[in-house]
């Protein structure tokens, strides 16, 4: 299989190289160990049966979500399911036309074809995509000039899965070329403490079910936090001489780490009482709190954002992000006068 693939801190969504192995290792293989996404699931298994009884390869797929919850493993899944192999890439980096010629040509029957990011592909580059989708050929260019000739060249039946965080950036001429849109959801607190128990096993450590519990709360909806933190769990298990993970333990490592009960960290912090401090609360624009945080904007907008808003922290607003009344609760900040409106 090949893959292509700020400082990040313990809670980031964002995929380090040194965790690729030991999310390789503790990936689920088959669609009964992937938990969670019942919905999806169901309509993936239909789609790859039917494909299969008219011996041909599924429609190509878009799987689209906030980062860390499946996406790459459910391609590799879907993958096993066809007896293909899996090719991964990312759009940003497939940088020219003769980088998707290479991944396009190298592709056997039966492979599935995984692009990261997809949404952030060069729209000059989508067109190469477009034929090899649809006909599964693609049109290279032989030599320069007034000489230069077109030649058409057959591809082997194959399914490009696509799998973005922003499928409103998508084009929509790429974008209709998918027979499958299949969205996935923040996990419940209960499905990740299944993840998270099967990890532990897999790593060998046991752990009590209220260090578990608290652990599911800890991690942000998504599998990926959850099983980075099961690890430093884990650590600090081994450095107290303990066989498993106990509440007092999991306490302990979850303060040293600068995680609080509910899964925020010092960057939520940091960027809450920024907004609330610098400008009492807001309404303030995200280019004015990148620079106060000194943080580039798809950090803030990737990373941070989405769990502070879906918790109820804060709101996207036409006149700027501002900061609820749950913030200031969380901080014991009395809510200014001017902000009482808004809420």
């Amino acid at each position: 299989m090949n893959v292509i693939h700020l400082e990040k801190n313990i809670t980031s969504k964002k995929q380090e190289k040194q965790e690729e192995e030991f999310e390789i290792n503790i990936r689920p293989h088959n669609f009964d160990e992937f938990v969670g996404q019942s919905l999806l699931k169901k309509n993936l298994k239909i789609l790859i049966e039917a494909a299969k009884k008219r011996k041909e390869m599924p429609e190509h797929i878009i799987l689209y979500g906030p980062a860390g919850l499946g996406k790459t493993t459910l391609a590799g899944i879907i993958a096993k399911n066809l007896q293909g192999k899996l090719k991964i890439t990312s759009g940003p980096a497939i940088e020219k036309s003769g980088d998707i010629a290479a991944l396009l040509t190298n592709l056997e029957q039966g492979d599935v074809l995984f692009i990261d990011e997809i949404h952030r592909l060069r729209t000059n580059l989508e067109e190469m995509l477009f034929s090899a989708m649809e006909d599964f050929a693609i049109d290279l260019m032989m030599g320069k000039g007034a000489g230069a000739k077109s030649m058409r060249l057959s591809l082997p039946p194959f399914t490009l899965i696509g799998a973005t965080t922003k499928i409103g950036s998508l084009s929509s001429p790429l974008r209709d070329r998918f027979g499958f849109l299949g969205k996935l959801n923040l996990y419940e607190n209960e499905e990740i403490e299944k993840i998270s128990l099967r990890s532990a096993k897999i790593l060998d450590i046991a752990i009590d079910q209220k260090a578990n519990q608290l652990l599911a709360k800890c991690s942000r909806k998504t599998p990926r936090i959850t099983n980075r933190l099961i690890k430093r769990l884990r650590d600090f298990a081994h450095h107290k001489n303990s066989p498993k993970i106990t509440l007092p333990i999991a306490q302990e490592a979850l303060k040293n780490l600068g995680i609080d009960e509910i899964g925020l960290d010092e960057n939520d912090r940091k960027f809450l009482k920024t907004i609330i401090e610098k400008f009492a609360g807001g309404p303030v624009g995200l280019s004015t709190i990148s620079v106060a945080l000194n943080e580039d904007k798809e950090t803030i907008e990737e990373l941070i954002e989405p769990f502070l808003i879906q918790e109820g922290f804060l709101k996207r607003t036409s006149q700027g992000r501002v900061t609820c009344a749950k913030a200031f609760n969380y901080l014991n900040l009395p809510l200014p006068v001017n902000q009482k409106s808004l809420f």
